[in-house]
């Protein structure tokens, strides 16, 4: 190999090292942002659940709760910047594959790039509320879910559309529960440099945090199709509304209490992996 060919070489391996570098920070700056946001929403629904019904338990009232904190702003950024980070990493993912064996493969990439126009809009909210004069931009995901049905709803097809789009939320949600049973998450961890009592939390945390994250997209996804069936728009429900509607169930409070603290556990989930998840 000539010297040429040798510099290249150094090169390109430096720049793979400082991509990797950037990636990783980003993805454990994004993971930790995703903590804070399920972390104060499952705080706001175990506190509904007890009787204040005042907040709203979605990223909305978590962002306005985060607000109200002394150097309410500075953590507003922080939130809104680790979402950008989220945002890149995904988009790395989906540019240059994830990590794993099949981390190349055509549907890991799109769905990375699902994730990165998700935490994209996320951060916009996030940075728009932090920026704004008195915070503006995260509406309430209620309002949101019923103005974006009655559009759709309106449109040629529109109950087909709403329908199997509340359909694709319920498996989507059914997934995601299935693959915190099956415990997935153990394929991207560094169980080398874990502790044994870090297995156990990320145990703990990854099954019960995602059931209930799954549980929630799943109802979601059902009161979106029952609002394309009967052709009505304030039937779908955002986040703050399905969390609500568990209350409201034979067992009373209690099932809420029990999907609120599953909520907080996926927040800890969520700062696990950004310490141990590989990237």
């Amino acid at each position: 190999m000539n010297a040429s060919a040798m510099a290249r070489s150094g090169r390109i391996e430096a720049e793979r090292k400082a991509r990797g570098s950037m990636t990783e920070g980003a993805a454990r700056a994004g993971l930790s942002a995703r903590g804070v946001i399920y972390l104060l929403v499952g705080v706001i629904a175990l506190q509904i659940a007890f009787g204040d019904s005042h907040q709203q338990a979605d990223r909305g009232g978590a962002v306005a709760e985060l607000a109200r904190q002394p150097f309410g702003k500075f953590l507003l950024w922080t939130l809104g910047l680790g979402l950008v980070g989220m945002a890149l990493w995904r988009l790395s993912e989906a540019v240059f594959g994830a990590a794993g064996a099949d981390g190349r493969k055509a549907h890991k990439r799109l769905l990375a790039l699902g994730r990165c126009v998700f935490y994209s809009f996320v951060a916009y909210s996030v940075l728009a509320f932090a920026a704004g004069p008195h915070g503006s931009g995260s509406g309430s995901s209620d309002a949101q879910s019923r103005d974006i049905t009655a559009r759709v709803l309106h449109l040629p097809g529109g109950q087909w559309l709403v329908g199997v789009a509340g359909a694709g939320v319920v498996v989507a949600g059914i997934w995601v529960g299935a693959r915190a049973i099956r415990r997935d998450y153990r394929r991207k961890l560094k169980h080398a440099r874990m502790p044994r009592w870090a297995s156990r939390l990320v145990d703990i945390t990854g099954v019960a945090g995602g059931t209930a994250r799954g549980l929630v997209f799943a109802v979601a996804g059902g009161f979106a199709v029952r609002a394309a069936v009967d052709y009505r728009p304030d039937r779908a429900k955002g986040l703050d509304d399905t969390l609500r509607s568990f209350a409201h169930t034979p067992l009373g409070p209690w099932l809420l209490v029990c999907v609120a603290a599953g909520f907080v556990l996926f927040g800890v989930f969520s700062f696990a992996l950004a310490r141990w998840q590989r990237v």
